[in-house]
């Protein structure tokens, strides 16, 4: 379930021509693609949504592909949008889903230009498509693959916060007796935690940013070793200094989950970034203005190697995410 593995997708992609248009193509790591428009470039991010509550189905139908245009350096500004649904879908359900999203859209300053709705054979529940537009300078372009040796890895927000929410919402009963009644009801109203459109918009102003990355799928294992693979570097984290969610850590005593897979918690709206050292305390100051909580972790390295200190002993890092979120919104131990 979710993302092809990388040596399959390499296999997927390999038969998509090159286009000297085309400046990032389709990748592993990266998820924006982005083309040349005159002088401009135009980033173009994908995303389906599924599974996810129907209050908020809209919301985060427009936050994710967003969200990754955002952490290219670009602002969202024009998206399409597809709602699919099973044969007896209701209209009124498309109609509230719809309200949601065109109110995320205008909230985010973004224009709705076409789209598809319809139920079809073969479905067995909502599936929503976003597809999102940014523009901006060839300079000003962030990717996962920018990283330079020397640089700060900075994480913002929680490792496992969304894995918490989605817990919460989903096994209400559960979250009460592990996180307390009333912190499960505080959680269960933090969705909105899982886009990050406005941190990469911050850290792409500040200057001195030259990676960044979401911690979706595959948790921290696989965003930091993404982009260790984009940017040709190594690196070294500091498992005291990861910012792993309390109720993260909760959810791995009580699901009896390894360190792998703790690392590996699905996160989104989770942010990596390198930051260069001349710019670590302006970044930081200026996160700290906008009430955005933030974590140096770690550093990249010219040696390619890829290492974990904890305890004060040097293990190497993870190469494979092992992703406990099936597992925990099963709610089975």
């Amino acid at each position: 379930m979710g993302k092809l593995e990388a040596e399959e997708l390499r296999k997927l992609l390999s038969c998509i021509k090159k286009d000297q248009r085309v400046i990032v193509p389709p990748s592993p790591g990266f998820d924006s693609g982005v083309h040349m428009l005159g002088d401009k470039c135009l980033v173009v991010s994908t995303d389906p949504c599924i599974g996810v509550p129907e209050k908020w189905f809209g919301w985060l139908l427009i936050h994710y592909a967003a969200s990754d245009v955002a952490l290219f350096g670009a602002k969202p500004e024009y998206c399409t949008i597809n709602l699919l649904g099973p044969p007896l879908t209701k209209p009124e359900t498309f109609y509230g889903i719809m309200k949601q999203a065109c109110n995320a859209a205008e909230e985010l300053g973004i224009a709705i230009v076409t789209g598809h709705t319809g139920t079809y054979q073969g479905l067995s529940t909502l599936v929503g498509v976003c597809t999102a537009y940014g523009v901006t300078s060839k300079d000003a372009l962030i990717t996962p693959g920018g990283a330079k040796l020397g640089d700060q890895i900075l994480c913002v927000k929680p490792i496992g916060l969304e894995v918490a929410v989605n817990f919460a919402l989903t096994h209400q009963t559960l979250a009460e007796r592990l996180f307390g009644a009333e912190h499960a009801s505080v959680l269960a109203n933090l969705v909105a935690a899982q886009s990050c459109v406005k941190e990469a918009l911050v850290l792409a102003e500040v200057g001195g940013v030259h990676a960044m990355h979401d911690v979706t799928e595959g948790g921290l294992t696989a965003a930091l070793n993404e982009m260790a693979e984009a940017s040709k570097v190594g690196f070294k984290v500091d498992w005291e200094r990861i910012p792993f969610a309390k109720e993260a850590l909760i959810l791995k005593h009580w699901f009896g989950l390894s360190e792998l897979q703790t690392l590996s918690m699905s996160s989104t709206g989770t942010v990596l970034a390198a930051v260069s050292p001349e710019s670590r305390e302006k970044v930081e100051e200026v996160l700290r203005q906008n009430n955005v909580d933030a974590y140096i972790i770690g550093v990249f390295t010219k040696d390619k190697k890829r290492i974990l200190l904890k305890n004060g002993m040097e293990t190497l890092f993870p190469e494979k995410a092992e992703d406990p979120y099936k597992r925990i919104l099963s709610g089975k131990v």
